[in-house]
């Protein structure tokens, strides 16, 4: 999370400052709702207690895996149910690849494992919702989410950043984060720091 301190009355207008400056930084277009969406997310998952969930044997609160979200999508009692359990899974997918990416190398699964898993919850909620009369504009921002999926990565990553300038190992993970999810920031990010890529090659060389 960004290294500030923050207090939680301006929350909601830090992150809303930072996405929209991100978008831009990242040449990102979005709707107005999509960004509101986004704004709400990180507000939200800023509170632990939204973001994890109660482990039944501790008691204690743990991330949930992906693969549970979809296992309860498709035993939900009901669609709306469903629908529930499929945002949940594309929220904490985007919010997970965005401000932890880091974290998901220590992984059994990776950051392209993240962007599948959200992209597909994402894109059936756009189907779902488009085929409701009182889901349309739902539905348009389900859409967009599934289709800029990695770009919207690249902007939370942004938002989350640090201030430092990237380790070795760093470089090592920015490259990583590109060769699996395709991201433009990872990207930009190894070029300014001097490094050229080549998905074919990986690292050619540090300019000096």
């Amino acid at each position: 999370m960004p290294s500030k301190v923050i207090q939680h009355n301006n929350l909601r207008h830090f992150f809303q400052e930072s996405v929209k400056q991100a978008l831009k930084n990242q040449h990102l277009q979005a709707q107005e709702y999509t960004i509101v969406y986004l704004v709400n997310l990180l507000t939200s998952f800023s509170r632990s207690e939204n973001l994890f969930e109660i482990e039944p044997t501790s008691g204690g609160l743990a991330l949930k895996p992906l693969a549970g979200f979809y296992k309860d999508a498709i035993n939900a009692g009901s669609d709306f149910e469903r629908d529930l359990a499929l945002q949940r899974m594309g929220d904490i997918a985007l919010f997970i690849s965005g401000i932890f990416s880091q974290s998901l190398q220590r992984k059994a699964v990776d950051i392209d494992y993240y962007v599948n898993m959200g992209g597909h919850a994402y894109s059936y909620l756009a189907e779902v919702k488009q085929r409701k009369l009182n889901g349309a504009a739902l539905g348009e921002i389900f859409t967009e989410l599934a289709d800029k999926f990695v770009g919207f990565v690249d902007v939370l990553g942004e938002v989350g950043e640090g201030m430092q300038a990237p380790s070795d190992t760093g470089l090592l993970r920015l490259y990583e984060v590109w060769v699996r999810t395709g991201s433009r920031r990872a990207q930009n990010q190894l070029l300014k720091q001097g490094l050229q890529v080549s998905m074919d090659q990986g690292f050619l060389n540090k300019r000096h």
